[in-house]
């Protein structure tokens, strides 16, 4: 037999606790308390056999209770007697009572039917308000969805396309996450990648506006840079002018007016530059809007492509780099052709090196330093080809303005420029040869208008006025009274005036560049001499070789290059003023205008020279003698006398004439004279001369050495004027004395009478009179006295002439 098994205590104390909670319940019961459905619940709650054995624990206690009505029943017996007495009296009331509860049930219940469909319609109205619940809540989640995605159509709508991208990351990361179950959102989330292409090509269309905008606001930028370089370095060194503007007071008055002129300009350039400076500073960022770059350059990068975007913005500036780099064909011709170039450039590198400071890795120092030598070499070779057909130096001066401010504007951003610099000293020697060619202009029209008239000066202003142009000093002619006359032309001073204006024009462009007054002290002395050896001497070797430059012009022109040459130490001492370099330093170079004036003085005494000789040979070719005359006028010829008469007027002009130069012309004029004389007896298409000829030739030459002995030029030592005719005055002794016996017997000897004679000479001469006396025995053959003397002369002639030809065959062989 199974043993029954014993309950273990813990399902002894579930027991009783079981028991314990059906007695509450019952004891709720008992209390009436209401309501009693919580209490009914507890019990039906429970396990599955409790409401038996509830039921049997209610028929138990409703036993006890009977048990317990039975004894108060019996106890209360008559009681109940008496109460179902009175209860039978009111019977009659209760009869009423329930018709009266039967009429309020029913209309109790005709109530509840509206109280029903209230309910009901509550409870339609609470699923409702739980299904708005749920919306609201599902809402909450998809509202920042949909807000961030409004957000981002209207960053895309007003252009913020980085803050779009932002967005857009904040939409993929965090809030669609949340909601992705949705369809919208995946609509959203096919749409994001969409979107971001679109940014992509709008920010590179608006990078492709930029670009385009910046080429063409270049200029406008570098203009603005270049200008702001220029007043920084004018407000640095407008200090040091006003402290340099006193430097050359001790100049003569020329010069102490023009210094003041320029510092005066200074000044009011100065004032003007303050006002200038109190206007707004404008820089690139102010002219250019830099955004599209940035905002292509982090969408690219938030993108990934940063990379790709860095290859293009440079790949393009490349290309625009070439662009501006290019110059128009007819930039030489204005000054405005090289300033718009110049912006353009500069424009073009201010944009890059502010983009290289306010981004990273777009533009690197490495790039901009390729980029530059490129442009660099561009420029130069440019520049040097456009310069090259500048004939204007203004518009050469402009240029190397531009090129120095071009070079400081760069140097500023930190682009090397010394090959700009170096390029400006090849242009400065071309500068320099059109400043000559300007100035080549000057002088002969100076040279043209000059009348070759010493300056006439009639009071002491009017003499001051030309000291004040020109540094002249005569202690004699200061003693004399006005008016006088000062010895050079107007010429002189204008020149010197130029020659100054040159040198201040050729410290203009070497102003600027950096270089040492020993530098610019140097260039300054170089281009003088330049000016002076070439320019000046060419037009004064132009100028003497004019035909209508007479004698008295040459005189002229030989006394200005006298006073000019003495005027070169002013010349040296107003370069070292400019410069405040002293000339004893040992490498300041000298002005050569010594040997330029004297080269003139001898091109223009060669001159004189030779127009003498020329105007000798004019009136020897209207001599008109008669070769076969029988005997002379008794009287000089008439062309000579003109001749001599030229001659002492000529040379009364050469008293203004050094020394020398008047000697030494007097001299050849006797001597082209008595060459010309000589030539003319010589003359091989004269075949005979009488004797007549002979003695009014002679006749010519006394009177040319009656002008010799006269001394028409102070100077000469005794007869020295008279030996240049010595050659015609033993030869023609010879033929009036007819000594041929002494010429023969002393022929060879230094004490002959006839040392002067060629043989050759006398024996042309004597072969021509020997024609000339037997053509005149021809004609007077009637007299034959006059046949037996021409017979025995021509005799003597006939062995005259074989002695002379055997002495001239004796020199042949010699030689």
């Amino acid at each position: 037999m199974a043993r029954k098994s014993r309950p273990n205590m813990s399902e002894m104390y579930l027991e009783e606790n079981k028991d314990q909670i059906y007695e509450n319940a019952l004891a709720e019961i008992e209390s009436f308390e209401l309501p009693l459905g919580t209490t009914l619940r507890s019990v039906y709650d429970d396990q599955p056999n409790a409401h038996q054995r509830f039921m049997e624990k209610l028929d138990a206690c409703i036993r006890n209770h009977d048990r317990e009505i039975e004894k108060m029943c019996n106890f209360h017996h008559q009681g109940f007697v008496d109460a179902i007495t009175e209860l039978l009296k009111v019977r009659a009331d209760a009869e009423k009572l329930k018709v009266q509860v039967t009429d309020t049930n029913r209309r109790l219940q005709d109530a509840g039917k509206e109280v029903i469909a209230q309910t009901e319609e509550i409870i339609r109205c609470r699923v409702q308000q739980r299904n708005i619940t749920t919306v609201v809540e599902k809402l909450q989640l998809c509202l920042p969805v949909l807000e961030m995605y409004s957000k981002l159509k209207e960053q895309m709508k007003v252009k913020r396309y980085y803050s779009a991208l932002k967005t857009m990351e904040q939409l993929e990361n965090l809030y669609l996450p949340r909601v992705s179950q949705y369809r919208f959102c995946q609509i959203m989330i096919e749409n994001l990648p969409k979107l971001r292409e679109e940014i992509k090509e709008i920010s590179m269309s608006d990078l492709k506006d930029f670009l385009e905008s910046i080429r063409k606001h270049s200029d406008r930028i570098g203009e603005t840079a270049m200008k702001q370089a220029q007043q920084q370095k004018t407000f640095s060194t407008t200090l040091q002018k006003h402290h340099n503007v006193n430097y050359g007071r001790n100049m003569h008055l020329g010069r102490s007016r023009i210094l003041e002129s320029r510092n005066e300009m200074t000044l009011k350039r100065t004032f003007e530059e303050d006002d200038e400076h109190d206007e707004e500073v404008l820089t690139a960022q102010d002219l250019v809007d830099f955004s599209p770059v940035y905002r292509c350059l982090h969408i690219y990068s938030v993108l990934g492509d940063g990379e790709i975007f860095e290859n293009y913005y440079r790949k393009q500036r490349r290309k625009q780099a070439r662009l501006v780099l290019q110059p128009q064909s007819s930039m030489h011709e204005t000054v405005e052709g090289y300033r718009r170039y110049f912006s353009q450039i500069v424009g073009f590198f201010v944009v890059e090196d502010h983009i290289l400071h306010v981004t990273q890795g777009l533009v690197t120092r490495t790039y901009t330093d390729e980029l530059w030598n490129m442009a660099l070499s561009k420029i130069i070779a440019v520049l040097r080809t456009h310069s090259s057909y500048c004939n204007d130096p203004d518009l050469v001066l402009e240029l190397k303005n531009l090129i120095v401010v071009f070079a400081d504007t760069l140097q500023g951003y930190g682009f090397p420029v010394n090959r700009l610099f170096d390029l400006l000293f090849e242009i400065r020697d071309q500068y320099n040869e059109t400043l000559l060619k300007k100035w080549s202009g000057l002088f002969r029209d100076i040279f043209e208008a000059d009348n070759y008239s010493p300056i006439p000066v009639a009071n002491e202003e009017e003499y001051k006025i030309v000291i004040s142009k020109f540094p002249f000093q005569d202690s004699e002619l200061d003693k004399q009274c006005f008016p006088k006359k000062l010895p050079m032309s107007q010429s002189v001073p204008q020149i010197y005036i130029q020659v100054k204006e040159f040198i201040y024009a050729s410290l203009k462009f070497s102003e600027s560049l950096h270089r040492s007054s020993t530098e610019i002290d140097d260039m300054l002395r170089k281009s003088t001499n330049l000016l002076l050896t070439r320019t000046l001497s060419s037009c004064l070797q132009n100028l003497i070789k004019k035909p209508h430059i007479g004698l008295t012009e040459l005189v002229q022109i030989i006394i200005n290059t006298t006073h000019l040459e003495l005027a070169c130490k002013y010349l040296e001492d107003f370069i070292s003023n400019i410069t405040n370099i002293s000339q004893v330093t040992v490498h300041t170079a000298r002005l050569y205008g010594l040997s330029t004036f004297k080269d003139a003085r001898h091109a223009a005494e060669g001159e004189i020279y030779t127009k003498l000789n020329q105007k000798i040979d004019e009136f020897i070719q209207i001599a008109d003698y008669d070769w076969t005359m029988s005997e002379s006028d008794g009287r000089a010829s008439g062309y000579l006398m003109d001749l001599i008469n030229f001659l002492r007027s000529t040379f009364q002009v050469f008293t203004h004439l050094p020394g020398k130069v008047a000697q030494t012309a007097c001299m050849s004029a006797c001597q082209h004279l008595s060459t010309s004389l000589m030539q003319m007896l010589l003359d091989t298409e004269l075949k005979q001369i009488s004797m007549g000829a002979i003695q009014q030739f002679n006749l010519d030459v006394i009177q040319c050495e009656l002008f010799a002995s006269s001394e028409p030029v102070p100077g000469f030592q005794g007869d020295t004027l008279q030996l240049a005719f010595i050659d015609l005055r033993q030869l023609l002794d010879l033929f009036m004395v007819w000594d041929w016996s002494t010429y023969l017997a002393d022929y060879g000897q230094a004490t002959s009478k006839y040392l002067r004679v060629n043989p050759s000479t006398a024996l042309t001469l004597l072969e021509k009179v020997h024609r000339g006396m037997r053509d005149s025995s021809k004609k007077n053959n009637i007299f034959a006295q006059f046949r037996k003397n021409d017979r025995d002369k021509q005799k003597l002639i006939e062995t005259v002439v074989k002695q002379l030809r055997s002495l001239v065959n004796g020199m042949s062989q010699h030689t």
